[in-house]
């Protein structure tokens, strides 16, 4: 053998001792799945004493529950079926009838924004209790027997104050229905009344084809709006109009500090980033003293 592959062959002891440490642990590498097989047994699973569990659960009528459903069965109190009027029905009635206190409440907050049932039908309208719910309860409902009923609705030329009606008085409007006679309210409690009927379009998804449905069975009673005197007027009185910006806000303030009182809302014009349609829309609630 030549001296030059001679020396190309030969290795040292330092490369030979790391050719046997990387041989050891491959092989411990290629032994550890079957040196831990060999020390961990799986469990058999015993199925016929889990037959047998099944066998006696099925016979005597039990159910298997984890720990949560153990717990809440625990807590369920004893369900007493009696007559019933649902109208201002307490909560704990409610509750000793089988719902829980959630689905109470969510009836008393029906109740609360002028709900009523006139019928057996307007029970089982609620979202809160199921159809199987309904079925049991149906029995012990001390109402007429029928569908859910939209009475209560206004006659032929009677009209309804948007201004003094409450939620209730709202939904015997045809096509306005709790959600709708909620906004109103908010609406007019925020803008301290209306002086049109055409505010309602200004109430949010009251759009022109639902305005064209109603503006014949609404009326607008001026005598409830509740106005700003602007000589005294801070800007926190007047953010509860929509129809101007905060800066709108300040200019008014500012404008009447370094120039004095407002006489009419003319002298609101000398504004410049006030408009004419916007002096339009707050003039009704302005008063000057």
């Amino acid at each position: 053998m030549s001296p030059q592959l001679k020396s190309y062959l030969s290795i040292t002891k330092k490369e030979w001792n790391g050719m046997v440490v990387l041989i050891i642990l491959i092989a411990m590498v290629l032994l550890a799945p079957y040196v831990f097989l060999a020390n961990h047994k799986d469990n058999t699973i015993n199925f016929k004493a889990f037959d047998k569990a099944v066998a006696y659960a099925n016979k005597t009528g039990d159910l298997i529950a984890d720990e949560h459903t153990s717990a809440a069965n625990h807590t369920t109190l004893p369900i007493t079926l009696f007559k019933f009027n649902p109208n201002n029905l307490a909560v704990t009635s409610w509750i000793k009838l089988g719902l829980t206190e959630h689905q109470a409440q969510v009836i008393k907050h029906y109740e609360e924004k002028g709900g009523r049932f006139f019928t057996r039908g307007d029970v089982q309208k609620m979202y809160s209790i199921s159809p199987t719910e309904y079925k049991r309860l149906e029995p012990y409902i001390d109402l007429p027997d029928g569908p859910a009923l939209h009475i209560n609705k206004v006659k032929p030329g009677e009209v309804v104050d948007i201004n003094s009606a409450d939620s209730a008085r709202l939904t015997m409007i045809h096509g306005i229905g709790p959600a709708f006679a909620r906004r109103i309210v908010r609406y007019r409690q925020r803008v301290g009344g209306f002086y049109s009927k055409e505010q309602l379009k200004e109430v949010y998804g009251l759009d022109q084809e639902k305005y064209d449905q109603i503006k014949d069975e609404v009326a607008v009673d001026g005598r409830h709006i509740i106005k700003v005197n602007i000589n005294r007027a801070t800007f926190n009185d007047l953010r509860r109009f929509p129809y101007m910006s905060f800066k709108q806000m300040d200019a008014i303030i500012a404008y009447r500090d370094e120039h004095g009182n407002y006489n009419t809302l003319t002298d609101l014009k000398n504004i410049a980033i006030l408009n004419d349609g916007i002096l339009r829309k707050i003039g009704p609630y302005l008063v000057f003293k």
